[in-house]
């Protein structure tokens, strides 16, 4: 469980430095994920420098918050570059989400302020391709 915890910070952290530069709210965001998550501030800045094999969540509540998450990520500095959109995408299909759900996320969530799309929102866009 660790691991997959370590996993998630990871791709996350990937995600952070696809502009080449991560900035101090996205780190703070990701350190407040990391908390949340169970891991000391020790062993969440060791990630920085240390790969961790890529281990999608098992259960699919925990794939979409995971995706939620890179996309909160992503919008955290009102940016979003065509490479942190492509990895995001990417990421989408390896832990199992559909593509067309995804790319409806990425479409909808340009229609919130600071393009925050709600939780429930979220959910309503992938039951739709579940179902």
């Amino acid at each position: 469980m660790m691991k997959e915890k370590l996993s998630l910070l990871t791709e996350l952290i990937k995600l952070a430095r696809c502009d080449n530069e991560i900035r101090e709210q996205e780190y703070e965001f990701l350190l407040t994920i990391a908390k949340s998550l169970h891991v000391s501030k020790e062993e969440f800045d060791s990630l920085f420098d240390e790969h961790i094999e890529f281990q999608p969540p098992e259960s699919e509540f925990d794939r979409i918050l995971q995706f939620h998450r890179l996309v909160l990520l992503m919008n955290i500095d009102q940016e979003s570059s065509e490479s942190e959109l492509e990895f995001i995408k990417d990421i989408g299909i390896r832990i199992g989400l559909s593509p067309y759900a995804t790319d409806r996320v990425l479409t909808e969530m340009n229609n919130y302020p600071d393009k925050l799309i709600p939780p429930d929102k979220l959910i309503e866009i992938f039951k739709g391709y579940y179902n």
